[in-house]
């Protein structure tokens, strides 16, 4: 249930202020800085770019750690922490030195 309430409350900020909620999934990197420019020269533009990081974000957060480190990056995200979901380390090569 808390999930559920942080990811309600990230939406209810990014309604409101997009670079705020795109600051608190991907800190002050690239993409907030993108997200207020978006934002300056229109308010959609703005939104589009912020939800589809949350869309990110948050779908890469809910994968298995196996699918998640194989996975190709998401284009047009530049945060390291969107493109894993929030997790620090992906998990290393599963080959074990087998090619």
């Amino acid at each position: 249930m808390a999930g559920a309430c942080s990811t309600l409350c990230l939406i209810i900020i990014t309604l409101f202020i997009p670079p705020l909620g795109v600051f608190m999934i991907a800190g002050c990197g690239v993409d907030f800085w993108i997200n207020v420019l978006l934002t300056i020269l229109g308010y959609f533009p703005g939104h589009i770019h912020a939800f589809y990081l949350e869309y990110v974000y948050y779908d890469r957060r809910d994968r298995d750690p196996l699918t998640r480190a194989s996975q190709r990056p998401a284009p047009g995200v530049y945060s390291d922490r969107i493109q894993n979901g929030g997790h620090r380390h992906t998990p290393a090569d599963l080959n074990y030195g087998t090619v």
